[in-house]
């Protein structure tokens, strides 16, 4: 099929002042061939380069402010007209402030420690050669996401920082504001010696370009997706490139028998109500038969208050009248929305049971002041982000120190959680020596 599309950005040319003739395959795999060479001149460029290309791309962000929010508008607009959901607009949405921490975001990036050339462990043997583990880029990195536009500027911070190439796929709904914050960055990170190519943004909206890019092992390292777990599970399935993934945050707030139970309201009304659209928000509350009595009832007028919709099952539902039968399929949901299942267990290790039965492996925490139970819980709940008297709401790159994040993973290999610089990098073996030779 051929058919008239504007190609990728590169250092020296933005998207709109091109138009070529070729097929969508041809065109991703022209696209991975530059990142390839880009990853290979990124591998040499010194900490203070990238940070300076870094600090010139957050300047470029904010001079292009009025571009960025020009094309964001007419993406809203048009997110408007298809009725989108509020919370997938609010993803979209480009405010000031939000452009504001963008580029903060990628100073915040610049002012990290280098992950690269770390050594992470080194041993001499006898026979004299010194055999170090040093931190090297992974190469190049497909990033898939969606509605929000924000992305765009955190991946390409990390994976520059961490020496990385980096093609980038977003969403149909932003690719007017993708496109504007791309070409910014670019531009700011020419002008600072960025090599060409090193960020690029696929600038189509036919679902073939993904399908060519996760499926191009000669130039392409890693696809990490981001989004919906429909999203996901379609880029897991299809790919042949290795993919980092986070399905979805069905997290839990266990309220153990020993809790502080002012404590435990503080905490489950933020992890439940602070921002209920986000992975690391609490979905299901599951207490302690031992305290479920007197707390259930004022745990439910306290969300009652907040709009919180409860599902519980019948022992909870007996316990205050505010809360609906929940179902089977209730323990498996992310709503991303005020509504929280609630069941009442025989203690810690049910909740356990339940938690790693049920969950997703992203965040899940116990209120309790008894340290046996604390150990307990952190040592068998088998997830990437475990909680003791905490919200799980801190599960987030920057919340963690690593500055801006391109995403939390619920994989065991070869990242867990949130994934920022460290995680970007992967290894190599050094050998030094003095002229030995195997016998």
């Amino acid at each position: 099929m051929q058919f008239v599309m504007k190609t990728c950005i590169n250092n020296s040319t933005k998207m709109s002042e091109i138009n070529i003739s070729e097929s969508i395959t041809e065109q991703i795999t022209a696209i991975g061939q530059r990142a390839r060479t880009a990853s290979r001149a990124l591998a040499g460029i010194s900490t203070e380069k990238k940070n300076n290309i870094l600090l010139s791309m957050a300047d470029s962000l904010e001079r292009n402010r009025k571009t960025i929010s020009d094309a964001n508008k007419q993406d809203v607009a048009d997110a408007d007209k298809q009725d989108l959901a509020p919370a997938l607009i609010d993803r979209l949405l480009l405010t000031d402030s939000r452009i504001n921490s963008m580029a903060a975001g990628i100073r915040d990036v610049a002012a990290l420690p280098d992950p690269v050339g770390r050594i992470l462990g080194t041993h001499t043997k006898a026979n004299g050669l010194e055999i170090q583990k040093r931190a090297v880029p992974i190469g190049v990195i497909g990033m898939i996401y969606e509605s929000r536009p924000n992305v765009t500027a955190d991946a390409a911070a990390l994976c520059l920082k961490s020496s990385n190439a980096i093609i980038l796929r977003g969403g149909s709904e932003a690719l007017r504001s993708n496109r504007a914050i791309a070409d910014a960055l670019v531009e700011g990170g020419r002008g600072a010696g960025l090599p060409e190519h090193s960020l690029q943004l696929v600038p189509m909206r036919d679902r073939l370009a993904v399908k060519a890019l996760i499926t191009m092992q000669k130039y392409v390292d890693l696809i990490i997706p981001r989004g919906g777990e429909g999203l996901i599970r379609a880029v897991a399935e299809n790919a042949t490139v290795p993919v980092l993934k986070h399905y979805k945050g069905v997290c839990h707030i266990y309220v153990d028998g020993g809790a502080d139970l002012k404590k435990a309201l503080s905490i489950l009304e933020n992890a439940k109500c602070q921002r209920p659209g986000v992975c690391n928000a609490a979905e299901t509350l599951l207490v302690d038969r031992a305290i479920a009595d007197s707390w259930v009832p004022v745990m439910a007028a306290l969300l009652s208050e907040r709009s919180v919709e409860l599902r519980g099952d019948q022992q909870a539902q007996s316990l205050a009248q505010n809360i609906l039968p929940a179902t089977e399929e209730d323990w498996y949901t992310e709503y991303l929305d005020l509504i929280l299942a609630v069941r009442i267990v025989d203690g810690i290790e049910q909740a356990v049971e339940h938690i790693n039965h049920y969950g997703s492996g992203h965040s899940d925490a116990i209120v309790t002041e008894n340290p046996e139970h604390q150990n307990y819980f952190t040592r068998m709940v088998d997830s990437a982000a475990v909680y003791v008297n905490a919200s799980t709401r801190f599960t987030d790159g920057a919340e963690f120190g690593m500055g801006a994040e391109i995403g939390i993973s619920t994989d065991r290999l070869h990242a867990r959680g949130p994934v920022g610089l460290e995680e970007l990098t992967t290894y190599k073996y050094v050998v030094f020596g003095n002229g030995q030779i195997r016998e």
